[in-house]
């Protein structure tokens, strides 16, 4: 089916093919009348104008222009219509004001020029201007109006028409079709006197477009000729209502297929499940085309069967770098990254994408370190890291225990100029913010040429999650000046940095800013921003309503929102909503640690030991277990990580004896100064 794109690109070449028939007719006449007058032939000329313009030489068709000592009507024309189809509108309209002598398709050229530059105003005057119109005349004016959205200005300059041809119906059907006016589409299509393909197959895809498929098959069937535009279009209705059989049927009767016709076909199929139908039609396309091919692997893909489309890669000689990438990235969407990495292994010919994938899908799978060690092959080995490469690698780095290798990576950034580019010094920000290290962001955000909302995002969420709440603040409000509009992320900083200082005033005003101002509707982290602020407060039965109004607007109450209620209730000692909001969490996750280990501790506050016992038995009976502490050191070139209770470091008992000896040290040290 046609989209409102290329269905106005279809009414736009009737007009256009009309134009260029008379560009062969009307300027010969004044081609011919100068050769009366002048011995120069100026067609070699005029044909080495014609292809600068065509290719963007705009300076060398100028210069070549005012060194003619005789130009023609078809001069002026090439000169003029280069410019318009270049860009230049007030380049073209200086010489038509400039031209001694004009024929038709200089008036023709210069309507279509102004109506394609949106300057309809200027068309029309030119078109009030003429004494002799011609029939493209006065569709130029119709498909300007069409392609400017002006119907209304299209069918009174149609009404207004002495003699109409075929272009001019289809122009305005196709303008009704495409503004979904049916009925009134039907209705000049009823009154056409001789119709061409195109006029039949602009009904046809307005009643496809309806889904209307059956009135649309009957009026394919009474087509006197089909293109294939046509016939792709039928089959287009058919797969898009789910009529798959249909649409094969239709396909095996067409004489003439394009490329499009076999496309859709197989793409149909494969959406269907029916792929081994899709690959023999594949396997029968006069010249197999690699996108096609992809296609089919991407929907298999899409559809969860990753490990079908590899055996299908397996099996058959049409993969490519594309088909094992997205195979790649399939495994890695599964979990199945011991999968992923074996694809990659058996590759021989690998691009930079399949290294990103690699890397990004690593990260993505909490296998940052093992992300980060392909980044070291691929600049040993491979293509040269780009924007995507250093974007991934960065946001490795970001959840990395130092800063080291994050710096390292920003230097290599720096060396080979990708610093420059947005992408990556965003994930710069994101990483100097994640690992703590606000100045080193706050110092990139500021040297960049550009930001995007990206940009101002990471900064503004970075400064609140670290307790900079006045500056996430003021970000925001620098941000409210420039052309960015604020999306949901921005207020998650934004409530974010209201509530670590406490700001309650301000985060009820930027909560409804954002729902009245910048209709963006409050999602799950949203509430549970604005509910830890006021529940901070002491503001429980206001965060309570806040829990009604959420369920109000048809949105579950998420585990996040109950617990921070549940943090709120604890900080103030409410008991009766604490025990709401825990066994609320309870039922959410079962195998969250921290809402038993609060309840019990809010139970025992209170003197309540047997309520208390109760919840540590059900976190036994249920099998959960509190998650260990952890700690990490940075020594030399290596990381070093201690969970609580675990003894399994290689140098634990000398850690052990080391730390018995700083103890020791500082008992002594306390005697000694209380003795003392």
């Amino acid at each position: 089916m046609l989209s409102s794109r290329s269905f106005l690109k279809l009414t736009k070449t009737l007009c256009l093919t009309l134009t260029r028939r008379l560009s062969h007719t009307v300027p010969q006449i004044s081609t011919t009348n100068q050769r009366l007058i002048t011995p120069l032939n100026l067609k070699p000329i005029n044909a080495e104008i014609a292809s600068l313009m065509r290719n963007a030489r705009i300076q060398e068709a100028q210069n070549l222009f005012d060194k003619m000592p005789q130009r023609d009507t078809v001069t002026w024309n090439v000169m003029i219509r280069g410019y318009f189809k270049n860009g230049f509108l007030d380049n073209a309209m200086c010489l038509f004001n400039q031209m001694p002598e004009r024929d038709m398709f200089t008036y023709n050229t210069v309507i279509a020029g102004l109506m394609q530059s949106d300057n309809v105003q200027g068309a029309k005057e030119v078109f009030d201007g003429m004494e002799v119109r011609d029939v493209v005349t006065w569709n130029s004016m119709i498909s300007g109006y069409v392609c400017n959205g002006l119907i209304d200005e299209a069918l009174r300059v149609f009404h207004g028409m002495p003699l109409k041809d075929v272009v001019s119906w289809n122009l305005v059907i196709g303008a009704l079709v495409n503004c979904q006016m049916m009925d009134l589409a039907e209705s000049y299509f009823k009154e056409m006197g001789a119709r061409d393909v195109a006029s039949w197959t602009i009904m046809v895809n307005g009643l496809v477009r309806e889904g209307r498929i059956v009135e649309a098959r009957k009026l394919f069937d009474k087509m006197p000729a089909k293109d294939v535009q046509a016939w792709n279009l039928m089959i287009a209705g058919y797969l898009d209502n789910g009529c798959v059989g249909v649409a094969e049927d239709l396909f095996q009767k067409m004489h003439d297929r394009d490329l499009t016709s076999w496309k859709q076909l197989i793409n149909g199929l494969v959406n269907s499940r029916r792929i081994d139908a899709a690959i023999s039609y594949f396997k029968q396309m006069p010249e197999t085309c690699e996108k096609t091919w992809n296609s089919i692997i991407s929907v298999l893909i899409r559809n969860g069967l990753v490990k079908e489309a590899h055996a299908y890669l397996e099996k058959y000689p049409y993969s490519n770098i594309a088909s094992w990438t997205n195979v790649i990235v399939g495994y890695f969407e599964m979990g199945e990254v011991g999968s992923a990495i074996k694809v990659f292994e058996l590759m021989t010919t690998r691009d930079v994408t399949v290294w990103n994938v690699m890397i990004f899908g690593l990260g993505e799978n909490d296998l940052g370190e093992e992300g980060l060690k392909f980044f070291v092959q691929m600049k040993e080995s491979g293509p040269s890291p780009d924007n995507a490469t250093f974007t991934s690698v960065l946001t490795i780095c970001s959840d990395l225990p130092t800063l080291d290798l994050g710096r390292q990576i920003h230097a290599q950034a720096i060396k080979i100029a990708r610093n420059q580019f947005t992408t990556v010094s965003n994930a710069m920000i994101t990483m100097y913010a994640r690992c703590g290290n606000i100045q080193s962001a706050l110092l990139e955000f500021s040297s960049m040429p550009i930001h995007d909302i990206i940009s101002w995002n990471s900064i503004i969420c970075g400064l609140a999650y670290h307790g900079y709440a006045e500056k996430a603040l003021e970000m925001f409000e620098r941000m409210r000046l420039t052309d960015f509009k604020p999306d949901d992320i921005t207020f998650v900083g934004v409530l974010s940095a209201c509530s670590y200082a406490g700001l309650v005033d301000q985060g009820r005003y930027y909560f409804d800013c954002m729902k009245n101002k910048y209709f963006l509707q409050p999602r799950s982290v949203h509430y549970t921003c604005l509910v830890d602020l006021i529940g901070r407060f002491g503001l429980i039965d206001e965060a309570m309503n806040l829990l009604s109004e959420i369920r109000a607007d048809g949105i579950e109450v998420s585990p996040t929102v109950w617990g921070a209620l549940l943090g709120a209730c604890r900080i103030h000692n409410n008991i009766k909503v604490g025990e709401i909001a825990g066994e609320r969490v309870m039922e959410l996750e079962p195998n969250n640690s921290g809402v038993y280990l609060i309840l019990t501790e809010m139970y025992l506050s209170c003197g309540r030991r047997e309520d208390a016992k109760r919840i540590f038995a059900q976190m036994k009976e249920n099998g959960v277990k509190k998650e260990p502490g952890c700690s990490w050191i940075q020594i030399n070139d290596g990381g070093h990580v201690f969970l609580s209770g675990d003894s399994s470091h290689p140098k634990f008992h000398r850690l052990r004896y080391l730390l018995n000896l700083l103890h020791t040290e500082m008992e002594r040290e306390i005697l000694f100064d209380a003795y003392y």
